[in-house]
């Protein structure tokens, strides 16, 4: 019988490997699933509430959109569950208005629109949130999970798309996924670096079982074996999508994980603090992330009493007026400096790329995201200590580890003396007579006077903004709202949309370049229809300016940055606001103006200020690349 031995071994692996291919068809097509969970056929139930649960387990509290048939039943759901379904005029202010909501709240800001070029219009949006490090869910349609790749109705290949651009990126597949998918999605945002993810919900998903049952008959199957094969297919694929679906499943948050300076790593920057004359300390927006509260890191900033120099969402954290708030020379105190903590600043750009580091001031980096931590190093700068963990937590840490130690005072009080003589420079620009129309920096020192303590700034623009970030100044933690590393051109509307949602009681005014204010004006009709009054401020110099400013002089053109002075305030009634136009006549009531909108505003109508710009030579020499 011995002959035989290797016969029955191949044959019994021939077998084994047979039933296990079996297996696996069985459950690929889910028939193991099946047999053990059962498919409600008479539930009129849909994959949209298991998305409205999860959300409102989750804290969220507004869904923003453009409205589609694809995820008709997630906006349903989510308003029958009480949160908030507030729709923009374009995807981009929906993704634009979950950014604002995420960097203000502490929640993950959520954005759902359509398939196809719903997806596609939400692109610099979602990169824009992913380079700013925003907690972002934008949920998107697609074609139904059979009719994927063959030509439905906007049907693009939407993961490919946005894998480079999110943490996370899945595709719903089968009903009883979503509630797990959608809080690891929740998850991964807020974990790490904060970032946007990505969930497709092919809209079969999504409908209840007696809908998409009527989609999944074959009026004239293939006669024959194959007819019944493919009637077969079609059936089990239906009974599997929905099998299990309306199981009990926890909703609730997954933990979140935020990495953390080790003890050693608080000690050491302790110490270098202490030994330090001349200490600085350069804050960035990832420094206002939960977990941390904002007046903590106040607290903290205050009792080091190091000279701080603030950036992005962090501008406003030590209030109007602290005198260890620096707002200019910063590249003169950065080369006298003997110690620098990067606390969520990153060396790109806006620090060119570390070149405006003192190479023999110790450098301490703290940044949850570990290229962020040490761009550039291997080039222009290098730090004394790198440290992968938050920075808001970091700075409490270090405060403590310090206490008793207080920064030299005329340190900081050099530095502050540096401040009062440029910012009295800057004032005195703003009384000069322009060739044409109001002063800009005028306008910008009038509003900043006039806006209330408890005003929300958001910037959108080049020339008008850039002026707008050396004056006006931010009352406390979390009221300056810009786009970030990006640089990007029209998140007005949304940023302003999502903050006049999360404080209704607050002023929200949108500083707008005139060639910015073009990406976003429609968005007036949003704020009529879901009432919020924000406030409005048009630099209207009939020129995109911030290009002009170098494109002239270098290549001695202006081809393409002319504007006109269009009537952005008829615009803005048309949508059911107010505008007002604002010229050089009107200088000696500009005061009286604002003050106008401002009780408008509170009265509930969205205010435009049309202000007519002349030219200034104020940040001559800045360019925009």
């Amino acid at each position: 019988m011995e002959p035989f031995g290797p016969v029955c071994t191949a044959v019994g692996c021939s077998v084994a490997i047979a039933l296990s291919g079996l297996v696996f068809v069985a459950y690929k097509l889910g028939l193991l699933y099946q047999l053990f969970h059962k498919t409600e056929t008479k539930s009129p139930r849909h994959g949209g509430e298991s998305v409205a649960e999860v959300l409102r387990a989750h804290g969220v509290k507004y869904v923003f959109t453009l409205v589609g048939g694809h995820i008709s039943p997630i906006l349903v759901a989510c308003e029958k569950v009480g949160i908030r379904i507030v729709d923009t005029r374009h995807e981009a202010t929906a993704v634009f208005a979950a950014d604002a909501v995420a960097r203000l709240s502490g929640t993950v800001g959520v954005a759902a629109v359509t398939a196809g070029p719903g997806l596609t219009n939400t692109v610099t949006a979602v990169k824009n949130a992913q380079m700013a490090e925003s907690p972002l869910l934008l949920m998107g349609g697609a074609a139904g999970t059979l009719l994927q790749g063959r030509g439905a109705l906007q049907d693009i290949d939407q993961m490919s798309l946005f894998k480079p651009l999110c943490k996370f990126c899945a595709s719903v597949r089968t009903v009883r996924e979503i509630v797990p998918m959608v809080r690891k999605a929740l998850a991964i945002a807020q974990s790490g670096t904060p970032g946007p993810v990505f969930i497709e919900f092919p809209i079969d998903t999504l409908y209840p079982f007696h809908l998409v049952s009527k989609e999944f008959g074959v009026k004239n199957p293939p006669k024959g074996l194959m007819g019944k094969v493919v009637t077969w297919y079609l059936q089990n694929h239906l009974m599997n999508l929905f099998a299990g679906a309306w199981e009990p499943r926890d909703v609730s948050p997954l933990p979140v994980d935020i990495p953390q300076a080790t003890d050693d790593q608080v000690q050491t920057c302790v110490e270098l603090v202490s030994r330090a004359k001349k200490p600085v300390i350069l804050m960035g927006s990832q420094a206002t992330l939960p977990p941390t509260p904002a007046d903590d890191i106040r607290k903290a900033l205050e009792d080091l009493g190091i000279p701080c120099f603030l950036g992005g969402m962090s501008r406003g954290i030590l209030g109007k007026n602290s005198s260890i708030h620096i707002r200019q020379n910063r590249r003169d105190a950065l080369k006298e400096a003997d110690f620098v903590l990067l606390a969520g600043t990153v060396c790109d750009f806006r620090l060119s790329y570390g070149r405006v580091l003192n190479r023999r001031s110790k450098i301490i980096a703290v940044n949850r995201d570990k290229i962020q931590l040490l761009k550039n190093s291997d080039m222009f700068w290098k730090p004394t200590l790198a440290i992968q963990g938050d920075a808001g937590s970091f700075l409490v840490r270090l405060s403590k580890g310090l206490k008793g130690h207080k920064c030299p005072e005329e340190w900081p009080q050099s530095l502050k003396a540096g401040d009062v003589i440029k910012e009295t420079a800057n004032r005195a620009k703003a009384d000069e007579k322009t060739d044409c129309h109001l002063n800009p920096l005028k306008v910008l020192h009038c509003v900043d006077e006039l806006m209330a303590e408890d005003s929300i700034i958001v910037a959108d623009g080049g020339d008008f903004v850039g002026s707008a970030a050396y004056i006006m100044r931010p009352r406390g933690p979390l009221r300056w709202l810009d786009p970030g590393a990006f640089g990007t051109l029209g998140v007005g509307g949304g940023f302003a949309l999502g903050a006049k949602l999360c404080q209704p009681e607050s002023e929200v005014w949108i500083i707008y370049g005139d060639g910015s204010l073009g990406y976003s004006v429609a968005e007036f009709d949003t704020f009529t229809r879901h009432k919020t009054p924000v406030i409005a401020v048009v630099g209207n110099d009939a020129c995109w300016s911030q290009i002009s400013r170098e494109q002239v002089p270098i290549l001695g053109s202006n081809v393409a940055c002319g504007l006109a002075f269009t009537d952005y305030h008829i615009v803005a009634n048309g949508y059911g606001g107010k505008g007002y136009l604002i010229g050089c006549e009107d200088e000696d009531r500009l005061s009286d103006i604002i003050r106008q909108a401002q009780r408008e505003s509170q009265q509930g109508k969205a205010m435009l200020l049309n202000v007519l710009i002349g030219k200034t030579n104020f940040r001559e020499g800045s360019i925009s690349v």
